[in-house]
């Protein structure tokens, strides 16, 4: 007996919001990593293998030049009913585990627990084609410090 192919779902679908080329403003907060301050970067989407994951490259950049790098992997996990985040970047560290979300209205939340603490990742589609991204960090999961935001649009 042959088993067939798994094929996107409306869970899959919903992720066509990062489909395309996306620029953005950034507001860095102060922290470990940098002192803060303006960026701007440019986010491109697109579906891979038959459409059951979105892979995203991202480039920040920071006084007209690429200050960072990273690289996402989103899918559905239909065995937990969330969604799944993997997230690559410049620093060089691989996820020790993805981070796991869910749609709330136009809200896609991502939350993750790592050796450092815990993250929140807040994608809102207020709009279509425009998107606002938070990320916050708590090293108890009390207290909240923002240590991203952004706001971008499709070109």
């Amino acid at each position: 007996m042959q088993h067939e192919m798994p094929k996107p779902s409306e869970h899959h679908r919903k992720l066509a919001a990062f489909e395309g080329t996306f620029r953005g403003e950034e507001k860095l907060h102060p922290s470990p990593w940098g002192p803060g301050g303006a960026a701007s970067a440019r986010v491109t989407g697109r579906f891979e293998v038959d459409g059951l994951f979105l892979v995203q490259d991202y480039v920040e950049e920071k006084d007209g030049r690429a200050a960072f790098r990273g690289h996402s992997v989103f899918g559905w996990d239909d065995r937990q009913k969330t969604y799944a985040w993997y997230w690559f970047d410049s620093m060089g560290e691989p996820p020790v585990r993805p981070s796991r979300g869910k749609w709330e209205g136009d809200t896609l939340l991502f939350h993750q627990e790592h050796p450092m603490g815990q993250s929140r990742y807040t994608y809102r589609f207020p709009g279509e084609g425009r998107y606002t991204f938070k990320i916050e960090n708590s090293r108890d999961g009390k207290e909240w410090s923002t240590f991203m935001e952004g706001s971008y649009q499709r070109v």
